[in-house]
């Protein structure tokens, strides 16, 4: 995947996170963030790049 593409992906999730009007929709869009941030590390060790402080 790209890595524009999952960075916008993790913004996304934690912007509807912080949105969320209930708490199951918080939590999971909170997970998705985590996933993401995990993909977007992944990405950065696989490729050798600087560290962008993605939180997971």
């Amino acid at each position: 995947m790209d890595l524009a593409y999952l960075v916008s992906r993790y913004q996304n999730s934690v912007r509807r996170a912080s949105s969320a009007a209930c708490v199951a929709s918080r939590a999971s869009h909170r997970a998705l963030a985590a996933a993401y941030a995990r993909r977007i590390q992944e990405w950065q060790r696989l490729h050798g790049t600087a560290d962008l402080a993605i939180a997971a």
